[in-house]
């Protein structure tokens, strides 16, 4: 870890640190309290992957969408109109929307090869958003003169790496430059987490063994075809799958990579002040 110790971070020129965990837990939360302090860089991760890596994707989505109305289609052809994403830190929908559910396609649902299509580029396009966060930690410094950087990451990231592999080339890139810090849940904030994620998807990004042993095991419980899939149901499932199948793959991260802090004790912080003081007595007692 680039900080050794409680004080070592307390008294670092320059803070640097990228929280992980499941969407819900706080991650985006604290980032925007700490860049509202002025004294904080906040780099999204899926702000990241949903503007430089899958912008075009997701605007030829809606292109595609408004070229089958003739209105529309024609305004388009002519360039009379310009359609784009407005995805915001707060706002992914556009992200979400493109992703896609598969199933029924009555109930707006995509085929699951094509489904699994978005699901490779959101990978490649999360890995590199990752990567970046080296050139943003630099140029937040240089351009803005921003010491201090929070890297809030997807829930996906736990995806994309090896986290049990202590040579993982990603996660060693990373704690090369951030302390890595696991935002931990708990068993009784599952269900709210998945009421949450009815209510409002966020971007999913699954390992591809995973997403079609899901696929199988759904098909073969609900004796369906493709066609017959019900999208929202099918993304439920598999999200409250996934909150437990990850949860050793983020406890992994933290003991390998970093350290963990519980999303009641991050819940409590509210100031960087408050955050220094959260993290300086978890690197005392991580040592």
């Amino acid at each position: 870890m680039i900080y050794k110790s409680g004080q070592d971070w307390l008294q670092a020129e320059r803070k640097r640190v990228l929280f992980f965990g499941m969407s819900g837990l706080g991650k985006t939360h604290v980032s925007n309290m700490l860049r509202a302090s002025g004294e904080w860089f906040h780099y999204s991760a899926d702000y990241r992957i949903g503007t430089r890596y899958m912008g075009e994707y997701i605007t030829d989505n809606f292109k595609r969408r408004a070229m089958q109305d003739p209105f529309l289609a024609e305004l388009l052809r002519s360039d009379s109109i310009y359609i784009a994403s407005n995805l915001t830190f707060d706002d992914l929908s556009p992200l979400s929307t493109y992703l896609g559910k598969p199933g029924n396609p009555e109930h707006g649902g995509l085929s699951f090869a094509e489904y699994q299509k978005r699901q490779a580029q959101h990978h490649r396009a999360e890995v590199a958003a990752l990567y970046d966060t080296a050139h943003f930690i630099e140029r937040a410094e240089d351009l803005y003169g921003y010491t201090n950087f929070v890297c809030d990451s997807g829930g996906s990231t736990c995806e994309v790496v090896d986290p049990f592999d202590k040579g993982d080339k990603l996660l060693n890139a990373l704690a090369k430059n951030h302390l890595m810090v696991w935002i931990e849940g708990s068993k009784d904030h599952e269900a709210e987490l998945v009421r949450r994620f009815q209510r409002a998807p966020k971007p999913m990004c699954y390992r591809p063994a995973f997403l079609q042993e899901l696929w199988d095991e759904y098909l073969a419980q609900h004796n369906c075809t493709e066609a017959e899939v019900e999208p929202n149901d099918f993304m439920t499932f598999t999200y409250a799958r996934a909150i437990s199948q990850r949860e050793p793959r983020y406890r992994a991260m933290a003991d390998n990579f970093g350290i963990k802090v519980s999303h009641t004790d991050l819940g409590r912080v509210t100031s960087p002040e408050g955050l220094d003081q959260l993290i300086a007595a978890t690197l005392g007692s991580a040592g």
